[in-house]
């Protein structure tokens, strides 16, 4: 399918992040432009930032069954992201490379196809810093405003979006 520039839209794939070489996390980390959208990165990152990062992350997949993985838009890493357990709710965050920014939203929309599939799923919740001004993706996704939050000492705004699970009926207590 392509875009009306002509050029074909990339294919998205879904790996696991150690299949990724760890200095391609580390330059997409250590982009200046990271730092605006991500209130939480602190530090440098070095190889063994991204060695950790990358041990953290698997780690979800061995306790939730479910975690973060790269992404890749034929073939080349384009970032990283998933699912996290957050308490009760499954949070999904997404850091792209700066080049593929205008990739997000399709990769959001194959990420919750799986979200959808997975009775232990029954919404999801997404993070976003102050800085993120541009939310239609969001609005066109379905996802509604639940809020401000104080997430490690920085401010998000948190969005949920029911993804038609069993207990997908919002109740304040469990959003």
């Amino acid at each position: 399918m392509g875009h009306m520039t002509g050029h074909p839209s990339p294919t998205i794939t879904f790996t696991r992040l150690p299949e990724i070489a760890p200095e391609a996390i580390l330059a997409h980390m250590s982009h200046p432009v990271m730092a605006r959208h991500m209130p939480l990165l602190s530090g440098d990152w070095t190889i063994d930032t991204v060695a950790a990062f990358v041990a953290d992350k698997e780690a979800c997949w061995k306790l939730d069954g479910l975690g973060h993985w790269a992404f890749l838009a034929d073939g080349t890493y384009a970032g990283w992201g998933g699912f996290q357990k957050e308490g009760d709710a499954w949070d999904f965050g997404l850091v792209l490379t700066p080049e593929r920014f205008g990739l997000g939203l399709r990769i959001t929309q194959q990420a919750l196809a799986f979200a959808r599939a997975d009775s232990r799923i029954p919404y999801v919740t997404f993070l976003l810093p102050p800085s993120r001004r541009n939310l239609g993706a969001l609005r066109r996704l379905g996802a509604s405003f639940v809020g401000e939050v104080d997430y490690e000492g920085a401010a998000f705004r948190k969005y949920r979006l029911d993804t038609g699970g069993p207990a997908s009926v919002f109740r304040p207590e469990n959003g």
